[in-house]
């Protein structure tokens, strides 16, 4: 396996190894004690989630504030454009956003620390997007981050996707209070 460290302290790209042939392959998704081994954060995954979209639908920029989860996320079908941004108040890389491709071709994952806002976006006509969770969902602690806030500047796949009413209406990080966010 190979660990990839990324602009943002935390957030690592990760390319597990996979054997195949003929018949396929297989690939471990996640084993605590090889993950440790080379740089993974010591975490307890207490929630999986498995969601399907379909191509041009935009997911996030989700948090959560009190409850933060660290997420480790990959793609069983298809593929995505994926995205975590450093909202950490007093953090050096505030406002910053590392975006990968998620495939089932690749293979790849990423691991998105607590305090992180994520999101994603399906570039295949369909995509099973599935993530271990070190907190439980809590909707009453959600917070979110508007996809496309210029300040913040992500390049994403589309400038026209396919998003939740909640999601249009989130608002760019420069007007969130801070007391909103998490801190570093």
């Amino acid at each position: 396996m190979k660990v990839n460290q990324t602009n943002l302290d935390g957030v690592l790209h990760i390319e597990p190894k996979v054997f195949g042939d003929a018949r396929g392959f297989f690939l471990e998704t996640y084993n605590k004690e090889r993950y440790m081994e080379v740089g993974f954060p010591d975490v307890n995954f207490v929630q999986d989630n498995h969601s399907r979209s379909s191509k041009g639908v935009l997911r996030g920029l989700h948090f959560q504030l009190n409850h933060p989860q660290g997420k480790l996320v990959q793609v069983a079908t298809g593929s995505v454009f994926d995205v975590a941004v450093d909202i950490r108040v007093g953090s050096p890389t505030f406002g910053q956003w590392y975006g990968c491709v998620l495939s089932e071709e690749n293979h790849h994952q990423l691991w998105i620390p607590p305090k992180f806002a994520h999101g994603f976006c399906v570039l295949s006509e369909t995509a099973d997007f599935i993530y271990k969770c070190t907190d439980y969902y809590r909707p009453d602690d959600e917070g979110g981050l508007l996809w496309n806030d210029p300040e913040v500047g992500i390049d994403w796949p589309t400038a026209s996707p396919l998003l939740s009413e909640k999601d249009k209406a989130y608002a760019c990080l420069a007007d969130i209070p801070p007391h909103l966010l998490t801190k570093y």
